[in-house]
């Protein structure tokens, strides 16, 4: 048996000391050391790599002080649309959502997907029609209500301006809240197999549908047993057209670098060059983990089975 490790990331962007109480500091330390607690005992117990990235999101998506699920922001139009993808490393196999509505674990539906679907990715009515058909639970709008949230979106609605998962463009003075993000997690497992997994509720005050890059398999999302797996968090847009992922995988794969040096060109080399904010969680099939952003923080965690175990929130 190899060894195995859990790492989860809850966002990044601005997230400055200055701007947290030391109560919402250590609630964000909590939710995120809950996630690697549940999902490292299913590692532990020698379950997948999938199911333990499942459950780890499972419980993010279920923490307001996270975007994505119950925590989800604002769209334009004042409802939640959310985005969340798989994947597992061990036969490329993937699934996805964007644009959904009322589920209440948007991670469940992508896994949904990935088993059951024949597809990899759904989107909108069609995907909710899905989450219906395959009994993922749906819960009422006043579940994704968040009064900071809304404010949020209140000081900007009426707006053409959006604000990015930790980072608020135009508006900063409106925002006290900077520290909103995308969740996601990678594992490796005792068997060597590896998973990514990320959800978002996206841009507050998104438009027309908007889609980032969590769900975007490659971007956001990557797994594959031959390198590592990856999940990204930061500027979407930015992620897509880097496709940041698996460019990662492909600096392993064909030029032979460690998983953290290929991680390091593409974060804070390539990315950066684009002018792309953000950060990413990866591990590979030897258990090693990296945990590389080029914003002022990232929420972060891992935890493997030679005993490391680390929460932390700034650079």
């Amino acid at each position: 048996m190899g060894n195995f490790t859990i790492a989860i990331h809850g966002g990044a962007g601005t997230i400055l000391k200055e701007d947290m109480t030391p109560a919402l500091e250590q609630a964000y330390t909590d939710g995120i050391q809950q996630a690697l607690n549940v999902s490292y005992a299913v590692l532990e117990q020698g379950g997948s790599a999938v199911n333990a990235i499942k459950a780890a999101l499972v419980i993010l998506e279920d923490n307001v002080l996270f975007n994505a699920g119950r925590g989800s922001v604002f769209t334009k139009k004042g409802v939640q649309e959310m985005d969340a993808a798989i994947m597992d490393g061990s036969n490329l196999s993937a699934g996805a959502v964007a644009g959904v509505r009322s589920v209440r674990n948007p991670i469940e539906l992508a896994t949904e997907v990935m088993r059951n679907s024949n597809h990899v990715f759904l989107s909108g009515k069609g995907a909710n029609d899905f989450a219906i058909k395959q009994g993922v639970k749906l819960e009422p709008d006043e579940y994704f209500y968040s009064q900071f949230r809304y404010d949020q979106w209140k000081a900007i609605r009426d707006s053409d301006s959006y604000s990015l998962d930790h980072t608020n463009h135009h508006l900063e003075e409106l925002m006290r809240d900077k520290k909103f993000g995308t969740v996601g997690a990678v594992a490796c497992d005792q068997n060597g197999n590896l998973a990514a997994a990320t959800s978002t509720g996206g841009m507050t005050n998104k438009k027309y549908g908007r889609i980032g890059d969590s769900p975007v398999i490659g971007a956001g999302t990557y797994a594959n047993n031959k390198t590592c797996a990856i999940s990204s968090t930061g500027h979407g847009e930015m992620f897509i057209r880097a496709v940041a992922a698996y460019d990662v995988s492909c600096l392993m794969e064909y030029k032979g670098l460690s998983l953290e040096e290929a991680m390091n060109v593409v974060v804070k080399e390539k990315l950066v060059a684009m002018k792309g904010e953000g950060g990413m969680i990866g591990v590979d099939a030897q258990g090693n983990a990296a945990l590389v952003f080029n914003s002022a923080g990232m929420y972060r965690g891992v935890k493997n089975d030679r005993g490391e175990n680390m929460v932390a929130i700034y650079s």
